[in-house]
């Protein structure tokens, strides 16, 4: 059996006659940069995220850095973020000659810890970017506490996290100053190519980034700032729109899925229960553990990866791939050890949870359109290499 880490193809089987209606009404109607689904997009989301303003942008990694321009992040300025992300994070921040401040992470749910936050700040300190990784919630009351009483920004980088709830029910992007989220393909909500949205609930910051992102014109051609081009094509937005009435009936897909697979762990003796943080005589994986999961709000975690954590994580994903079952490694590297950031004088050892989790972690196939025979394969899998 086949089981690919993500089938878009699944996906568009299903809503094609949607999808291709939209495309050709907007060839149609020849509307190419912020036209009416632009407009259509922005409310649907400002709506759908509970905040009071979004922004369709050129991408994930734009909406970041756009957020940083915004509150006009100066060369020298801090920021900081965990060591364990995609490489945008971080990327933004340097890309602005501003510093990178690395943060180590919580075991248990991959995201930045609160605890160790405070400790980082000095008074060149002017953000703090939590990642929302994989579709789950950092850790958003302390860190909100910590930012107002030092007076600082809090960019919530929610790029695998559209739609995901903090345990009080509160939408992520709209509990930070700025909330940024990524619309690529692969996303739980995804566009036919780039894209991306911020949100705020701040007039002023609306009102900026909105500008910035048309070059810094207004009225056009009179440049009060320094933009760029992060303006988002109106194709994408049309096949947002028709994507994003589906989006919690996906999520609700992926949950399933994630409960069927940590039922089949457990059941298999795989693992003990969700959540360990260490390898033991009893679990031969950990599994991920949905946090918020009792509070009774339905996006507690949207799955945007199902991650495992193996010790003999490489030698599992060669086995994986020989037997046709899609994985993938979220994030080998964290910031720390890459090349590139080496000036920031850190050394192997220094985040030792975030190296933990970069040496041991698997992402298994989790999309909405999996059966249960393509999760039990999966499972069977792992057990037979895990037990061999």
């Amino acid at each position: 059996m086949k089981v690919p880490l993500l089938d878009l193809k699944a996906q568009y089987a299903k809503i094609k006659p949607e999808v291709d209606a939209a495309l050709i009404k907007c060839a149609e109607s020849q509307y190419f940069i912020l036209g009416p689904e632009v407009d259509k997009l922005e409310a649907s989301c400002a709506e759908y995220l509970d905040c009071k303003y979004s922004l369709g942008i050129s991408s994930g990694t734009d909406a970041l850095l756009l957020a940083l321009m915004a509150i006009e992040l100066k060369p020298d300025d801090e920021v900081i973020i965990p060591t364990y992300s995609f490489f945008a994070t971080a990327g933004v921040v340097a890309r602005l000659n501003a510093k990178p401040v690395l943060c180590d992470n919580d075991p248990v749910t991959f995201n930045i810890d609160p605890a160790k936050i405070e400790a980082l700040i000095t008074p060149k300190t002017r953000a703090i970017i939590p990642v929302h990784l994989y579709g789950q919630s950092a850790d958003m009351d302390p860190i909100m506490e910590i930012a107002k009483k030092h007076n600082l920004i809090v960019i919530e980088d929610g790029a695998q996290a559209i739609g995901t709830q903090y345990k009080d029910g509160r939408k992520l992007g709209s509990i930070g100053h700025i909330g940024c989220f990524s619309f690529f393909p692969s996303k739980n909500l995804g566009g036919f190519g780039d894209g991306g949205l911020v949100t705020t609930n701040d007039d002023a910051l609306y009102e900026r980034m909105k500008i910035l992102r048309v070059h810094g014109g207004k009225p056009k051609y009179h440049h009060k700032f320094i933009g760029a081009n992060f303006r988002i094509d109106e194709i994408q937005c049309a096949v947002l729109n028709v994507k994003l009435p589906h989006l919690d009936s996906w999520t609700k897909r992926r949950q399933e899925n994630a409960e069927l697979y940590t039922k089949l762990f457990i059941e298999k003796g795989l693992a003990e229960k969700e959540g360990n943080i260490t390898f033991d005589a009893k679990n031969k994986i950990l599994l991920p553990e949905p946090v918020y999961k009792n509070t009774g709000h339905p996006h507690y975690h949207i799955y945007n990866q199902y991650i495992i954590r193996v010790e003999n994580r490489d030698g599992l994903k060669d086995f994986l791939t020989k037997n046709d079952i899609g994985n993938e490694i979220y994030y080998p590297i964290p910031f720390h050890l890459q090349e590139c950031f080496q000036y920031l004088g850190h050394k192997k050892g220094d985040f030792p949870l975030a190296e933990f989790c970069a040496d041991t972690s698997l992402a298994v196939p989790i999309y909405p359109e999996l059966t249960t025979e393509m999760i039990t394969y999966v499972v069977d899998k792992i057990a037979e290499f895990l037990n061999q």
